[in-house]
C-alpha cells in the first residue's frame, strides 16, 4: 500500500493527515519503534494503525478467487493491539475495522479479552486473526500455550494503547514481559505506545521498548513522536455565590447543584466525574431529585455495575440519547464519545494528567475543544484549581515509573513460559533483562525464583502442588501436571481486586463490611466510626473485624477510604506557589480571587504555607494540644508523616496522640501538653536513611513501620502478591473462592514463611510494596528532605485557623452523626466568623452575628496568646 492511498482514504472522510501522523508513518516505513504522545483526540489511532496498514499490509488476491481462497490468503497474527480496559478494547477494534475493506480487505480482525464468547475463542484456538485487540492477560494466556511459538512469532507490530495507564503497574510490567519474548522471537518487531498524559516520556519510552536481543539487526534507536496539535482545553470553575472563610471537606459540593444542573441543561451531553463510587451515587440522586424529567437521559457508571449496564451507557453515549452521565474513572480511558460536549470535574482531580485525561473526554476529535469545568467541594479546592490550571498552561503532568523487579510477576511468568514449550533458564534470564523493570534482576534473586516455582522454597518443598515446573532431560524446564496447568491458567493476571472485611461484634451480630486496607491500619484498641456508632477494634480473625463498643468521647483515627486520591506532587507544587503568590497580594485567576477572604484570614491570623515556609499551628482547647502542620504533600504522605512525628515525639516524651490527615496537612491532638515550638525542629531535624530500594536498615522507613500496624498491613498486602505468585488462587476450574478464603490461605502462607522461611524474597516485596504504594515513602523522604530546608513558622493561636478546621472535622466526623456534626460546626463556625470579622474589621456578607452561647467544648481555651507578625518562630 502507498502512502497516498491512505492519504484518500482520509480524504474521502474530509480529514487531511497531521505532520506528527505522516512522521509515525515515515518511521514505521523504516522499521522503527517508539511512543506516539499527542493531545486526547488528536489522532493517534489513526496515526499508528495506518502506518501499519501501509507498511505491512500485502496486496490482496485477486476479487475473481473464491472465498475460501480469500481466507486462506489473510496473513497470520501480524498485530497486537493491548488496551488497558475491555471496554476500550470493544472501541479500539471498531476503529481499527473502519479502514480495512478499503486498505486491507483481506485481513481479518478479532477481539480476546475475558468478555469474549467461548464460540469465537474456539475459532481464534483454529486460526488467529491478522490483526488482535487484546489485554495484558489475554497476552499471557496466548504466552502460555504449548504452541505459543508458532501461534505468535508472525506477529511483526505490538501496539499498546494508553500506555500512561500500564506504565507504572504490574500490568504493565506483564506487558514488558511479554515484549521481551515476543522481540526474541521476531528481532525485527516493532513496539510502538500511545498517550496523552505522561510528564517523563524519554523514560516511558524506554520502558516500552524492549532492549534488542544480540541478534538483532543494528537500526535507529526508538523515536519519540509528540503531537502537537492546536486544540483548545478550556478549564473552567463553578464560583459559589459566597466563599466560606472556615470551610470543610465535602461541604460545597451539593450546594452547587443548581449551577451544576444549569451547566447538564445547556449541554448536549455531559460527562459528571467523581472520585469515589459513592459519590458518583449521591449526585446521580441529588440531580434524579432535582430534576425527575430527565429520567431515562441521566445514567450512571462506574466499576461496580454489571457489564451490560456499563455497556448500556456507553452505546447510548456514541448514540448521543443520554442527556448526561455521572461516572468515575471508569469512563477515563480513550473510549470515543464523540456527542459529548462538555465534562464536569466534582471536586478536584488531584493531578494534572488526570485532568486533562477527563477533560478529553469532550470534543473527542482533532480540532475540537476539550471543555471541563470543575465543581468545587470546598474552598481550598478553588485554590488546587487555580493551580491546576497553572500547572496545565505550563505542560507540567505527572510521571510514572515502573516497578522495579516485582518478584511474584517474574513467578508467575516463569511458570507461563514453561507451559508455553519450556524454557532454558540461561537463555530465559536473558530475555527476561531485556525487560525494563528486571534490567538489574540480581543473579540470587533469578536462583530464588527458579527453586521457587520448581518446589515452593524451603518451607514448600514437601508439598506436591508446589512443584510446578521441573527440568526435563534435556534441561528444559516445563510443567508436566496437567491439573496444575489448568489452575495456572485459570488464574494468569496481575489484578487484584481490594477484598471487603465483615464488621462483627464479639457477641455476635453483624455491622457490615468495610474496604480490608482500612482495618489493616488499625491496631487492637483503636477506635473508628462504622454504621454510626463508636467502635473499638478488639482483634482481626482471617476476613472479620471483631469489635465492641467503644466509651463515649473517645478519640477515633481518621478514616481510611482507598477510593480517595492523594494530590500530586506536580499539583502540590503549583499550589504553594499560588498560595506564595496570595501572601505578596497576586490573586491573578477568578479562582484565587474568589478565595481571597480566606486566604487573608489564614494569613492573618498565622500565615500561608509557601514554598520556601512550613508553617505550623499550635492551639489549646479542652480535647487537648493541637499540632496543625501543612506541607502540602498530599494525604497517603501525611499519614506516614503524622504516625512519623508522633512517634518519634513520645520516645522523648511519653504520650498518646489522635491523628487527622488531609491532602494539605496533618493534625497531632495529644492528652498531654508538648513543647512544640522547642520539639519540632528536633522532630523534623532528625537524621535518617531514605533506604527505598537502597536496602539499609535503621532508615526512615523503620521509623514509619514502626509508628504504624506495619505487621497487619503487609500482611494484607502479601495477599496480592501470594496471588499472583501462585500461591492462592482467585478460582479453580469450575470453582470460585471468596475473598474470605484467599485471605485465610494469604495469612497462612504469611505465617509459615515468618516462621521456617524467613528469607523468603514475597516477604520482602510486601514490606517494599508497603513503602512504596501504600506510604509513598519516597516521596515522604523528599518532603521530610524539603522541610528541613524550609523555614520553619510556628503560630500559637488562639482558635482554629481556616486551615486547621477541615482537620479537626476530620476527627469530629469518626464520633458525630451527621446531625450533630453538622449543628456543632454551625456553632463554632459562627463563632469563628464573629472573630474574623473583628479581625479583618468586615462585616458578615451573611447578615448579622445572632448571639449564641457556645458550649465549653467548642470554645478553644487559649494557652497562650498569638504571637505578634514580627515574632515567629523560626528555625
Amino acid at each position: 500500500m502507498t502512502d497516498s492511498t491512505a492519504e484518500r482514504w482520509m480524504a474521502a472522510r474530509g480529514w487531511q493527515p497531521f505532520p506528527f501522523q505522516q512522521q509515525v508513518w515515515q518511521a514505521m516505513a523504516g522499521g522503527r519503534s517508539g511512543l506516539l504522545h499527542a493531545t486526547t483526540g488528536a489522532g493517534k489511532t489513526y496515526a499508528v494503525w495506518l502506518g501499519a496498514l501501509q507498511h505491512l499490509a500485502t496486496p490482496a488476491p485477486a476479487p475473481e478467487a473464491s472465498p475460501r481462497a480469500r481466507r486462506a490468503a489473510a496473513p497470520p497474527l501480524t498485530v497486537l493491539w493491548i488496551t488497558p480496559m475491555r471496554a476500550l478494547a470493544t472501541d479500539s477494534l471498531r476503529a481499527l475495522q473502519e479502514p480495512l475493506p478499503a486498505l486491507a480487505p483481506h485481513w481479518t480482525s478479532g477481539l480476546r479479552t475475558g468478555d469474549t464468547a467461548s464460540g469465537e475463542r474456539a475459532a481464534q484456538d483454529r486460526r488467529l486473526p491478522t490483526v488482535l485487540v487484546t489485554t495484558p492477560e489475554s497476552v499471557s494466556l496466548l504466552l502460555a500455550r504449548a504452541d505459543a511459538h508458532e501461534r505468535l512469532s508472525s506477529v511483526q507490530l505490538v501496539v499498546v494503547d494508553e500506555w500512561h495507564e500500564l506504565v507504572g503497574n504490574k500490568r504493565g510490567v506483564q506487558v514488558q514481559l511479554a515484549l521481551a519474548r515476543l522481540s526474541g522471537w521476531n528481532p525485527r518487531l516493532q513496539v510502538w505506545g500511545m498517550s496523552a498524559t505522561l510528564g517523563n516520556l524519554p523514560d516511558a519510552l524506554a520502558t516500552l521498548v524492549p532492549a534488542l536481543p544480540p541478534r538483532a539487526p543494528r537500526r535507529a534507536r526508538p523515536l519519540l513522536v509528540q503531537g502537537r496539535i492546536d486544540k483548545a482545553l478550556q478549564v473552567q470553575v463553578l464560583l459559589p455565590g459566597r466563599v466560606e472563610r472556615f470551610a470543610w471537606a465535602g461541604h460545597m459540593g451539593l450546594s452547587l447543584l443548581p449551577q451544576v444542573v444549569q451547566s447538564i441543561e445547556s449541554s448536549a451531553s455531559t460527562l459528571v466525574f467523581t472520585n469515589t463510587r459513592s459519590q458518583s451515587e449521591r449526585w446521580y440522586q441529588a440531580l434524579l431529585e432535582a430534576r425527575p424529567d430527565w429520567a431515562g437521559t441521566l445514567a450512571l457508571h462506574h466499576g461496580s455495575l454489571s457489564g451490560e449496564v456499563r455497556g448500556w451507557v456507553e452505546a447510548g453515549l456514541k448514540q448521543g440519547t443520554l442527556k448526561a452521565v455521572v461516572c468515575t474513572s471508569s469512563l477515563d480511558l480513550g473510549v470515543d464519545f464523540l456527542p459529548v460536549e462538555q465534562v464536569l470535574q466534582i471536586g478536584s482531580a488531584k493531578g494534572v494528567a488526570r485532568l486533562v485525561q477527563r477533560a478529553g473526554r469532550s470534543g473527542h476529535a482533532p480540532g475540537r475543544t476539550s471543555s471541563i469545568t470543575l465543581v468545587p467541594t470546598h474552598s481550598l479546592e478553588l485554590v488546587e484549581a487555580a493551580a491546576a490550571r497553572q500547572a496545565l498552561a505550563e505542560g507540567r503532568i505527572e510521571d510514572r515509573h515502573t516497578p522495579r523487579a516485582p518478584l511474584d510477576v517474574l513467578v508467575q511468568h516463569l511458570v507461563t513460559i514453561a507451559l508455553g514449550g519450556g524454557f532454558v533458564p540461561d537463555a530465559l534470564l536473558a530475555e527476561v533483562r531485556r525487560a525494563p523493570a528486571y534490567a538489574q534482576l540480581a543473579d540470587n534473586d533469578w536462583q530464588w525464583a527458579l527453586q521457587f516455582v520448581r518446589q515452593g522454597g524451603a518451607s514448600l518443598a514437601n508439598y506436591p502442588d508446589f512443584h510446578r515446573v521441573v527440568p526435563d532431560e534435556d534441561g528444559v524446564w516445563r510443567m508436566p501436571d496437567a491439573r496444575l496447568a489448568r489452575r495456572h491458567r485459570s488464574n494468569i493476571g496481575t489484578i487484584v481486586s481490594d477484598a471487603s472485611m465483615q464488621v462483627q461484634f464479639v457477641s455476635g451480630g453483624r455491622l457490615g463490611s468495610v474496604e480490608e486496607s482500612f482495618i489493616a491500619r488499625l491496631k487492637p484498641g483503636d477506635v473508628f466510626m462504622f454504621a454510626g456508632r463508636l467502635l473499638a477494634l478488639v482483634r482481626t480473625q482471617q476476613m472479620t473485624a471483631y469489635v465492641r463498643t467503644a466509651p463515649k468521647g473517645s478519640a477515633a483515627l481518621p478514616r481510611w477510604n482507598g477510593g480517595r486520591m492523594p494530590m500530586s506532587n506536580t499539583l502540590a507544587d503549583s499550589m504553594l506557589r499560588q498560595l506564595e503568590q496570595a501572601e505578596r497580594g497576586v490573586f491573578a485567576s477568578p479562582e484565587m480571587r474568589c478565595a481571597q477572604p480566606l486566604l487573608a484570614l489564614q494569613d492573618a491570623w498565622s500565615a500561608l504555607p509557601t514554598p520556601g515556609r512550613l508553617v505550623a499551628e499550635v492551639l489549646h482547647t479542652r480535647e487537648g494540644w493541637h499540632l496543625y502542620l501543612y506541607p502540602l504533600a498530599g494525604r497517603l504522605v501525611h499519614l506516614g508523616l503524622a504516625g512519623l512525628l508522633a512517634w518519634r515525639a513520645s520516645q522523648q516524651v511519653p504520650n498518646t496522640f489522635s491523628i487527622a490527615v488531609n491532602d494539605y496537612g496533618l493534625e497531632l491532638l495529644s492528652a498531654k501538653p508538648v513543647d512544640w515550638p522547642a520539639l519540632l525542629p528536633h522532630l523534623i531535624g532528625e537524621a535518617t536513611h531514605s533506604t527505598v530500594g537502597e536496602g539499609l536498615e535503621g532508615g526512615l522507613e523503620d521509623e514509619v513501620l514502626a509508628s504504624l500496624n506495619a505487621t497487619e498491613m503487609a500482611r494484607r498486602r502479601f495477599r496480592e502478591i501470594a496471588r499472583i505468585a501462585g500461591l492462592i488462587f482467585q478460582s479453580h476450574p469450575g470453582e470460585q473462592r471468596s475473598s474470605r478464603q484467599l485471605q485465610a490461605s494469604s495469612s497462612l502462607y504469611y505465617d509459615v514463611f515468618a516462621q521456617y522461611d524467613p528469607g523468603n524474597l514475597l516477604l520482602a516485596q510486601a514490606r517494599a510494596e508497603l513503602l512504596v504504594q501504600e506510604l509513598d515513602m519516597a516521596r515522604l523522604a523528599q518532603t521530610l528532605q524539603r522541610m528541613k530546608s524550609q523555614q520553619l513558622s510556628v503560630h500559637m493561636l488562639e482558635r482554629p485557623t481556616p486551615f486547621a478546621l477541615p482537620l479537626m472535622v476530620e476527627r469530629f466526623r469518626e464520633r458525630l452523626s451527621t446531625e450533630s456534626l453538622g449543628d456543632r460546626l454551625a456553632r463554632m463556625v459562627q463563632a469563628l466568623e464573629v472573630a474574623a470579622d473583628a479581625t479583618m474589621g468586615t462585616a458578615r456578607a451573611h447578615g448579622p452575628a445572632l448571639p449564641v452561647a457556645l458550649e465549653p467544648a467548642d470554645t478553644p481555651a487559649l494557652a497562650r496568646p498569638r504571637r505578634a507578625r514580627g515574632q515567629r518562630a523560626a528555625r
